[in-house]
């Protein structure tokens, strides 16, 4: 049950903080949803750190790391969020958009995951 509340409540702010930044930076006039793209690099970011840091000499034991990788991560960064922006996208004929913002998705999360990971060491 304490694990059930670790992820709730990390999830919870974690939503909270998403939709915060979701609100001043994303806008559908300008095609790219800046917040969300924000929100999940800056989510890759912190979770290669903390769970580096759960792997370095056990810095971290597993209820830190269920608050804050599974629960605040997990509810900061949003993988619907992503598909359904980019599924707008695509049916407005954004293409160049839609490229960008996949294509950036992917790579600049992957690197910031291996960052995160790599300043910890």
């Amino acid at each position: 049950m304490k694990q059930l509340l670790l992820v709730f409540i990390g999830g919870g702010a974690g939503s909270v903080l998403r939709f915060i930044i979701g609100k001043f930076l994303n806008n559908t006039e300008n095609g790219i949803p800046y917040g969300t793209f924000a929100a999940n690099i800056l989510g890759s970011l912190l979770i290669g750190i903390i769970l580096g840091l759960a792997a370095k000499n056990d810095t971290l034991n597993s209820n830190q790391t269920l608050l804050l990788a599974t629960g605040f991560c997990g509810g900061f960064t949003t993988f619907s969020s992503f598909a359904y922006e980019n599924h707008v996208m695509l049916k407005s004929g954004d293409f160049t958009s839609f490229a960008i913002y996949t294509i950036a998705s992917f790579i600049v999360g992957f690197i910031a995951v291996f960052f995160g990971m790599f300043m910890v060491k």
